[in-house]
């Protein structure tokens, strides 16, 4: 009899513990909207984003003109994005950047990899964008259409080699085949708070 109720004991005992679910800190996919991050301090961002191997200094900023507290979360990962801090508790956000093709995106669907021909369909009017090799190479202009006041700086990068008459600090000014032809995507996504 003692056996038997020792057997039922750690029969009792194996199937509690196979019944409980393992604890988790995995991200949802909702957590990779960039404007999710605006409400988070440091410490709430190491707190939700546990598994996202981050690394905390100082650096300059603003083609080296400022200098900022950053956060990098998921540092060498197709995940990777920086934070930018106005103080040194980390506490109130500047900015945040991402060049990667991972999982982030804006709310608006806007993330790495988006097409010239999508950013003009979200915007619901045609953009234009700054020539290429210098600080602000591609950079966005909304041109009062629905993503100006979005605080997202886009820069596009071409996937074709374009012409030297792209280059430089100016507006381009080119045809909507010439356009196509340079196959125009997000390079660079700038979410300033």
């Amino acid at each position: 009899m003692k056996k038997l109720i020792l057997l039922f004991i750690l029969l009792g005992i194996v199937s509690c513990k196979s019944t409980k679910q393992p604890t988790t800190t995995a991200v949802s996919e909702n957590n990779f909207i960039v404007e999710n991050l605006l409400q988070l301090n440091a410490e709430e961002i190491r707190q939700q984003y546990a598994d996202a191997k981050i690394k905390e200094d100082v650096g300059m900023f603003d083609e080296g003109t400022e200098e900022l507290y950053y956060t990098i979360l998921y540092g060498g990962t197709p995940n990777e994005i920086q934070i930018t801090w106005t103080d040194a508790g980390r506490t109130d956000i500047n900015d945040i950047r991402f060049t990667t093709a991972g999982k982030w995106q804006s709310s608006t669907g806007i993330k790495i990899g988006t097409t010239y021909e999508e950013l003009n369909a979200l915007n619901e009017k045609p953009v234009s964008f700054y020539g290429f090799g210098w600080d602000y190479s591609g950079a966005v202009m909304w041109n009062d259409g629905k993503m100006e006041d979005s605080n997202l700086r886009v820069f596009l990068a071409p996937e074709q080699e374009p012409q030297p008459k792209y280059y430089g600090d100016h507006i381009i000014k080119a045809t909507p085949k010439e356009i196509k032809n340079m196959n125009l995507k997000v390079q660079t996504i700038i979410y300033k708070a």
